[in-house]
């Protein structure tokens, strides 16, 4: 794997080793348990019914260092990261995902559906299908396991969620850790959620940094 590879993977990747010692601190009223099956049926529908997300990152990758951005989520398959330094920038346009590193001038380009993100930004993924709860042993938090048996490549998605009643399907997204094939790790903590927001399709165009080449739009 290459150092910009290997630099991409960090970015996007999140482990619930990380997150879930968080959830002990969360001021989450205890809500009644629900059937394990339930609970993948809900995470497939909160994953479908967030329309549009505004949240801060705070990203921690394998040897601890913590990153903090903005991030955008519109479905279908949009998304955003800003890391706000202005060198790097994670875009999906719901096509494919980017990373622009405006540092060295290059860009890599992914499908949506052959990245970690896929399970959060492919609207034809369903969860049920490709998901597996994980225990947690507090209620009040929900962890799936996502990966695509038929295609180890793509990595593995552990998404972590928390009961909250007015959020999509009564789960919200806390954050989730994206393993690629080659075992990289990054952890993502999402706060100050908004649900709803109105986001132009604008916010996820990009200025290409390769001579010649013109921003990228949907």
């Amino acid at each position: 794997m290459t150092k910009r590879t290997s630099r991409f993977a960090r970015a996007l990747a999140i482990g619930a080793a990380i997150l879930l010692p968080l959830g002990g601190a969360l001021t989450i009223p205890a809500l009644q348990a629900q059937a394990p099956a339930d609970d993948l049926s809900a995470v497939n529908r909160s994953i479908r019914g967030t329309t549009s997300l505004r949240a801060t990152f705070t990203q921690t990758d394998r040897n601890g260092q913590v990153q903090s951005g903005k991030l955008l989520l519109k479905q279908p398959g949009k998304i955003r990261f800003d890391y706000g330094a202005g060198d790097l920038l994670i875009v999906a346009d719901g096509r494919s995902l980017y990373m622009i590193d405006y540092q060295v001038s290059q860009v890599q380009r992914w499908p949506i559906r052959n990245s970690p993100l896929g399970a959060l930004l492919d609207p034809t993924r369903d969860i049920t299908r490709y998901g597996k709860l994980v225990p947690t042993g507090d209620n009040r938090v929900v962890s799936i396991e996502v990966r695509d048996p038929g295609h180890p490549e793509y990595g593995v998605l552990s998404l972590i969620f928390t009961r909250k009643p007015d959020a999509p399907a009564g789960l919200e997204l806390y954050g989730w850790v994206a393993s690629d094939a080659q075992g990289s790790r990054t952890s993502i903590r999402l706060t100050n959620l908004a649900y709803g927001a109105a986001i132009p399709d604008t916010a996820f165009r990009w200025r290409d940094p390769r001579p010649n080449r013109v921003g990228r739009s949907q």
